[in-house]
């Protein structure tokens, strides 16, 4: 037998269920089913606005918008802060202030202690001696900061703004720097395996996260002033050798590049060997420079500055 149909006046059958306010529009028969169906539409992320919907942000092919955000984020931040230039700060993460150093070192000796025998326990020991040493390094890049941040920033604009990488080691130090004078610093970090979150000193509005090192890299380049390579690892490396290419190539602003500390540099890397044997050119070797102190540093970065502006017309 076919269903009644209800009276067009007959109100619904109470379902506990709070309708939600469905379009003046005549209604089929039955109005529980429409009004469930408008709820799944307004709760759809279909619906959602798309910068509202993470999932959709995720999608393998959003990359180019996910791109063009970390692109504009921080760009839009450095603008509103008036951070006019920058001095990027890169070293190692292991490179830590002295009294870490000793931590580290203490327990590698315990370890070692309780297995006289084990390599692997001798050489971390070897290794945490060694770092040790290069804690000054810590303590320069520290000093480094508050040198560069002390008269360079001001209301209208701020200039030679420190920027890290924003994790730990020589970064930090450089950020502490800043922090230790009451001035700003940049960190951008970004999401890696085992580290690194961000280290306690950068300024707040400015710590940036980045899944892209393509990205990141371009907002280290963007506003440089000068570029200081403390002793480092492999990311250290990453990043001088790129800042080389691209000056080489004459792809970004000409900038001072310092490495800091001839004795690490020159044993990494045999700079004049690569000039003689001819892949690169004589007057590429003119693309850095050393430095051993803070004062030296900020120096050679002031000079070089100078220097351009007296050759402009």
């Amino acid at each position: 037998m076919a269903k009644k149909p209800r009276p067009a006046s007959e109100p619904p059958a109470a379902s506990g269920k709070v309708c939600p306010i469905l379009p003046d529009t005549v209604l089929g028969d039955d109005v529980a089913l429409v009004a469930e169906n408008m709820e799944r539409i307004l709760s759809s992320p279909s619906y959602s606005l798309a910068q509202e919907d993470p999932a959709l942000l995720s999608k393998v092919e959003m990359r180019g918008v996910r791109m063009l955000l970390e692109l504009g984020k921080p760009e839009l931040a450095l603008q509103a802060d008036k951070i006019e230039s920058t001095v990027i700060v890169f070293g190692g993460t292991q490179i830590v202030e002295r009294t870490a150093a000793e931590r580290r070192l203490s327990e590698a000796r315990r370890v070692l202690q309780a297995a006289p025998g084990d390599a692997k326990a001798k050489r971390d020991m070897e290794r945490c001696a060694r770092l040790i040493e290069y804690s000054r390094y810590y303590d320069d890049a520290r000093e480094f900061a508050r040198i560069v941040s002390i008269d360079n920033q001001c209301d209208d604009q701020r200039d030679y703004v420190v920027v890290t990488g924003g994790g730990p080691g020589i970064m930090e130090a450089a950020n502490r720097g800043a922090f230790d004078v009451g001035c700003k610093s940049i960190g951008l970090n970004i999401k890696l395996p085992a580290e690194q979150q961000p280290n306690p000193f950068i300024t707040p509005e400015l710590c940036f996260q980045f899944k892209y090192f393509a990205l990141r890299k371009f907002h280290f380049i963007l506003r440089a002033a000068a570029v200081v390579l403390f002793p480092g690892g492999f990311g250290t490396l990453d990043e001088m050798f790129e800042t080389l290419t691209l000056m080489q190539t004459h792809r970004m602003q000409p900038v001072p590049i310092i490495l800091y500390g001839k004795a690490y540099w020159s044993k990494v890397i045999d700079f004049q060997f690569l000039a003689d044997s001819g892949v690169i050119s004589d007057h590429h070797l003119e693309l850095f420079t050393y430095a051993e102190t803070p004062t030296e540093a900020w120096q050679q970065i002031l000079d070089y500055h100078a220097a351009r502006s007296a050759a402009r017309p």
